[in-house]
């Protein structure tokens, strides 16, 4: 057992760890001078934290842009750091550019840059509100992947970071800059298909409780780095997929912790951060949201149901054979479904125009990277703000905390709240514990 990590081993590194970690002013004095979001010449310098499956993804679209420099990583896993430095060296030697890239294992380290205009995250959830504010305190504008925090009361936090701050910051809820989405949401909002009655947002299952087996932590992984905020659990390769440079091979499966309640929200919050956020904006919510939630399972309810105060309901409910990941919106007069790379509809004049597909992964073929790099440099908010991110999340959350609590839940869309419910202001989707030595 000489390679396993025991919780008070990982206490004792993770408190070590933790100094100067999360979100306070202390830790970004050296950025002071500089103004909110400020570009000096021309071009983003940017930084990514977090550097695996996704994160390529997104470094292959940023690094195809004039205007970006990609100057610094940072990673708690060494070989992810060593992936990213190569690939990011190997680009610009191809591009003929000469310019100087650094890695990290502590994003502190990486934030703390004054040359560095904005960051792009894509860590595990539990990580995303303490690496976002503290990129906002430090002035940094901020892409963070969806879904934007792990609890509710984060989101409210972060949402005041970025204000107070004057930073942009983008959401990776990519299928807001899709044409298909755009147009349905379009058909919707402008009445062609009447009044909305229901939708159906079909995403997957809630989170489960961490049962995977107890496995060996690689030498050069920080495992208690990797934790941060998080309680403890014990380290396997699902978590945090292995890769290898010689030969190359990238990352076989996506990180499985999404799938348990102690690092993500299962589908819920992984695909529903995209379906109910396009319900969300269709129904006309980017400010607002549900006011009851009821789970799958309770009493005769058979599938997660979210209830408006216009009569809306929206379910988490397949709407065809496939159970294709999308979204059907139901109107008095027709109706709409649309997914990736799919759209129907019940008349041929709702249908949307031909546009040419083009090739690469979905993260990176559609122009949301580049809207977010626009928004750096007019300093206007990009097509998802932080406040839409927060409150598509929030709906994600609403849904897991439904389930948690095995009955229905009733909200306060205006003052984020739930209504004469203290077992639900309790709850550890709401607002969590953190980690010794970690406050939000």
């Amino acid at each position: 057992m000489s390679n396993q990590l025991t919780r008070r081993k990982f206490l004792k590194t993770a408190a070590i760890g933790a100094v100067g970690v999360a979100v306070f002013p202390q830790f970004v004095t050296s950025c002071q001078n500089k103004k909110a979001g400020e570009v000096a010449d021309g071009i983003i310098r940017l930084g990514f934290i977090g550097l695996g499956q996704q994160a390529m993804y997104l470094l292959n679209g940023f690094m195809g842009m004039p205007e970006v420099e990609v100057v610094a990583g940072c990673d708690v896993y060494g070989i992810k750091r060593e992936r990213f430095l190569k690939r990011v060296n190997d680009h610009n030697v191809t591009q003929q550019k000469s310019v100087a890239v650094e890695v990290y294992e502590n994003y502190k380290d990486l934030i703390a840059r004054e040359d560095i205009d904005a960051v792009v995250i894509a860590t595990p959830d539990h990580w995303h509100a303490f690496i976002a504010i503290a990129a906002c305190n430090a002035k940094k504008n901020v892409y963070l992947e969806k879904p934007l925090t792990f609890t509710i009361k984060e989101g409210q936090e972060l949402v005041k970071a970025v204000r107070n701050n004057g930073v942009i910051l983008a959401v990776g809820s990519q299928q807001r800059s899709d044409p298909n989405f755009q147009h349905a949401v379009k058909m919707v909002q402008e009445g062609k298909i009447g009044k909305i009655e229901k939708v159906n947002a079909y995403v997957g299952a809630p989170p489960t409780p961490y049962d995977l087996p107890e496995e060996s932590v690689p030498a050069d992984l920080n495992w208690p780095l990797w934790l941060g905020p998080s309680e403890f659990i014990h380290y396997n390769s699902q978590l945090n997929p292995p890769i290898s440079l010689d030969p190359e091979q990238k990352e076989q499966f996506w990180g499985a912790w999404r799938w348990y309640k102690e690092l993500g929200g299962g589908f819920t919050t992984d695909w529903g951060a995209h379906m109910f956020d396009i319900a969300q904006w269709g129904l006309g919510m980017d400010n607002s949201g549900p006011v009851e939630i009821i789970p799958a399972g309770y009493q005769d309810t058979k599938f997660l149901t979210y209830k408006y105060a216009d009569g809306a309901v929206m379910t988490e409910e397949p709407f065809d054979e496939k159970q294709t990941k999308g979204v059907k919106f139901w109107g008095d007069k027709g109706w709409i479904e649309v997914s990736r790379g799919h759209y129907l509809a019940s008349d041929d004049s709702l249908l949307p125009p031909k546009v040419e597909e083009t090739g690469g992964a979905y993260e990176t073929k559609v122009p949301h990277l580049e809207n977010f790099i626009n928004a750096v440099k007019t300093k206007t908010d990009p097509v998802v703000p932080v406040e839409i991110g927060h409150r598509s999340c929030t709906v994600c959350t609403l849904g897991n905390i439904a389930y948690d609590m095995k009955r229905p839940i009733k909200w306060d869309p205006a003052t984020e709240k739930f209504v004469d419910d203290p077992e639900a202001d309790k709850n550890r989707l709401f607002n969590k514990t953190y980690t010794e030595g970690y406050i939000l």
